[in-house]
């Protein structure tokens, strides 16, 4: 496939294909210090953050040779984000302000008194407002409501007997002790808040939703009344927030975990009202720990190097720049699309693209299962699927309004950067009951990744996916639709997994099943929950429920890919089945691959490249895999669904 020799030996083929096509590069792969793991989209993110890195410092020494006004006001964010020396003499004391603002109320009535401004400027809230598509009619946004995030990853590590749960809590109020000295508290004062922090946390964590519970898209449209949202807290005036921020009263708001908000008047009490501050106080500092001095972002970090297992913090360069990139995702993006990928390549693969979803309509119209009024509502979705692939025609026209003040007007990072929040906030805010901007891509271009949009019904492939070992004009055919053909049907798929099969052609939550097929379905893809359940890994186990739905794109991803493949004069069968095991080939801390099996829905990146495989007739015939071999899976416990 790429020229080189594999040293693996021969009977591992049959006992591990995931350890025999990658057999030299397990040997050899070293996890970066500031990582969590290595691998295919690893290693290509690390090569486009050290291109980037080095073309963004160069172009820093001489703003005014940037390729675009927006590339400007970027370079001039980065320049305060790199100004290293300016950020260690300002040291911990822009953040005081902010805290201070928390301090200093006295009840929820001050609280109530300073909203929608307390939101539009960034401040937290034990409750989480935004504006998105409405998933019953999703062309129009909509108000929903969920709960704050935990401190814990997921609410099954706050339950008795979870192996690392206290320890990991223990770890978090070390390190928000640690911080909060650094802002100038006492140790009995710096362990209080941290303390208070963490009881709020625990109040809150028994009535939200776990990973596995939140994979179901279906359980999070929850709409009420305006009038039965505001009522859900006597303490906060939700009421006047929502119009303050949307400038209207929602006839509803859509509410993605009730359980939670049916305990808010029980949570948001006087009693509870100190340990509520401090909980603002710790989000406050965890919202801005990397904008300030070094000590404080490292003692920052200290808890998620932890739970994934990570050696060293990002170097300080390296994190500026990320710091900054992450305010001008796209402008960065859209640079790094032109002039690394252009539109050749982007007609290209979108002529690729549409060659799979071509393939994906013949599986569709010759499929022995569906009715054919539901294959006829599938074949509809499918026309209609949107295609994005390499970067945006044009990024959104927020960026227009991003001026940074340099630091010869007076501009700091964290003033641009205060700035900066409160105009996405209001721009957010301001989308409410407006259209969905369908084409506004979610992931910028230099992003190693491609993804599905179910209520937009649209397939993104940004350009920095489109590269070796998932894509390349030195690869044959065979290999590159074992790759990004895989990962394109991988992602088409979607839109008839678990989830993506509940909305129909234009995103919306509605059923276009009959009775019967939706019912085969199901059980097909209970078959998928069982084939993956309880596998050991990592000193865990998959949860099989958690990651149905990237289990069921799989699936249909390579099989649709397979079939392309077989469809080429020159297709190479082992080069096709060699990539797709190349491209999941991945070296990662234990502790980053138990986190991954809590709360992440993609299974183990070594599960998808071996058990997939199995499911198709044409990995036994490719390989000469016998009922000896442990690669070997009984015909009656294959899986096909799409």
């Amino acid at each position: 496939m790429t020229g080189k020799t594999n040293t693996a030996p021969q009977d591992l083929l049959k006992k591990d294909f995931y350890e025999y096509v990658n057999y030299d590069w397990l040997k050899t792969a070293e996890i970066p210090a500031d990582k969590p793991a290595t691998g295919s989209f690893n290693e290509l993110s690390v090569g486009i953050e050290n291109l980037l890195m080095k073309e963004v410092k160069d172009m820093a020494q001489d703003i005014a040779s940037a390729p675009s006004e927006l590339m400007k006001e970027f370079l001039k964010y980065y320049q305060l984000a790199t100004d290293f020396d300016a950020r260690e003499a300002t040291g911990t004391a822009p953040l005081l302000p902010l805290l201070n603002k928390i301090d200093s109320l006295q009840s929820f009535a001050d609280l109530n008194a300073q909203f929608p401004e307390w939101t539009f400027t960034g401040m937290a809230l034990p409750v989480y407002l935004e504006v998105d598509a409405d998933m019953k009619n999703a062309t129009t946004n909509a108000l929903i409501a969920s709960p704050p995030s935990l401190f814990l990853p997921d609410k099954t590590y706050y339950e008795a007997g979870h192996e690392n749960g206290a320890q990991l809590m223990n770890v978090f109020f070390e390190m928000m002790v640690k911080l909060f000295k650094m802002l100038g508290k006492n140790d009995k004062e710096a362990e209080s808040i941290a303390e208070q922090a963490i009881a709020f946390d625990k109040l809150i964590a028994p009535h939200v939703k776990s990973a596995e519970e939140s994979a179901d898209y279906s359980k999070m449209y929850n709409p009420q009344t305006f009038e039965e949202f505001v009522a859900h807290s006597t303490e906060l005036d939700l009421g006047n927030l929502i119009q303050g921020l949307v400038g209207a009263k929602p006839d509803q708001v859509i509410v993605t975990d009730p359980t939670y908000f049916e305990q808010l008047n029980q949570l948001l009490t006087q009693d509870h009202f100190a340990l509520m501050k401090s909980w603002l106080s710790v989000i406050t500092v965890l919202t801005y720990d990397s904008y300030l001095t070094e000590e404080f972002r490292q003692t920052g970090g200290l808890y998620g190097r932890t739970l994934s297992g990570v050696a060293e913090e990002m170097p300080q360069e390296k994190a500026a720049y990320y710091l900054a990139k992450g305010r001008f995702s796209q402008v960065v993006g859209l640079y790094y699309g032109k002039k690394y990928f252009g539109e050749k390549a982007k007609n290209d693969v979108h002529q690729m693209v549409e060659n799979m979803i071509a393939v994906y309509k013949s599986r569709l119209q010759t499929n022995t299962w569906l009715s054919e009024a539901t294959r006829k509502k599938a074949i509809v979705k499918l026309d209609a699927l949107g295609i994005q692939v390499g970067y945006p025609d044009e990024i959104p026209a927020i960026y227009q309004q991003f001026k940074t003040v340099s630091a010869e007007d007076g501009g700091t990072l964290f003033n641009n950067t205060l700035r900066f929040r409160e105009i996405t906030s209001r721009d957010h805010y301001s989308q409410w009951n407006k259209p969905v901007r369908r084409n506004e891509w979610e992931l910028s271009a230099d992003t190693v990744n491609a993804y599905y949009h179910p209520f937009r019904n649209v397939i993104v492939f940004p350009a920095a996916i489109l590269q070796a070992p998932f894509y390349s004009l030195d690869q044959s055919s065979s290999a590159n639709y074992g790759g990004i053909g895989a990962v394109i049907a991988h992602e088409i798929s979607h839109a008839f997994d678990n989830n993506g099969a509940l909305f129909d052609e234009f995103g919306n939550l509605n059923n276009w099943w009959t009775e019967e097929d939706l019912a085969h379905f199901q059980a097909l893809a209970q078959q998928v929950i069982e084939q993956f359940d309880g596998i050991p890994f990592a000193g865990l186990t998959v949860n099989g429920k958690l990651t149905v739905s990237e289990n069921i794109a799989d699936a249909g991803g390579l099989s649709c890919a397979l079939e392309a493949t077989k469809q080429e004069e020159d297709a190479d069968l082992p080069a096709f089945f060699m990539n797709w095991a190349t491209i999941w080939r991945t070296n990662a801390k234990t502790e980053y691959q138990q986190l991954l099996l809590s709360v992440d829905v993609h299974g183990p990146a070594k599960l998808r490249a071996n058990v997939q495989p199995q499911n198709l007739a044409d990995f036994y015939s490719t390989f000469d895999i016998q009922p000896e071999d442990d690669m070997y899976l009984a015909p009656e416990k294959r899986i096909t669904i799409w």
